[in-house]
């Protein structure tokens, strides 16, 4: 068996930490897509937070699966060490997340906008590399 190549990669650089979020640029091969939203990135040591920690940093694959809480199809990371059912999805603040990635087109304090908009055209570009037979990565840091 052939390992799949993974020729698009997206990167989540965090840029922003409050008490209630995190937020980030996420770029794809090198080019700004829009802003994430997380939860909290915990110091090491201090323990999870279930629902309002922020995944590790590191590099994950991405695919496209069912998801039974939104009753789609939706981006999910993989391997996420202490983590299930990582996704990218819509949403604008940390009440609207459980570890998940939220998109928007603009940010302020603790808040993405124009989300649905933006995961719209991410998801879209997503699923067109992954149709096509091409893996995706995301690395964050």
């Amino acid at each position: 068996m052939v390992a799949k190549a993974f020729s698009m990669h997206l990167t989540l650089k965090r840029t922003t930490f409050t008490t209630e979020s995190t937020i980030g640029k996420l770029s794809i091969e090198g080019k700004f897509e829009c802003y994430v939203l997380e939860d909290v990135v915990r110091k090491p040591g201090a323990g999870k937070v279930w629902g309002k920690t922020a995944i590790p940093a590191g590099t994950y694959p991405v695919t496209i699966t069912y998801s039974n809480r939104f009753r789609r199809l939706m981006p999910l990371l993989s391997g996420v060490k202490g983590f299930e059912g990582i996704r990218i999805h819509s949403g604008n603040t940390a009440a609207d997340t459980e570890g998940c990635l939220l998109v928007g087109t603009s940010q302020a304090k603790d808040f993405v906008g124009n989300s649905r908009a933006a995961y719209a055209v991410l998801y879209n570009k997503l699923k067109t590399s992954i149709d096509a037979g091409d893996g995706v990565t995301i690395t964050i840091s």
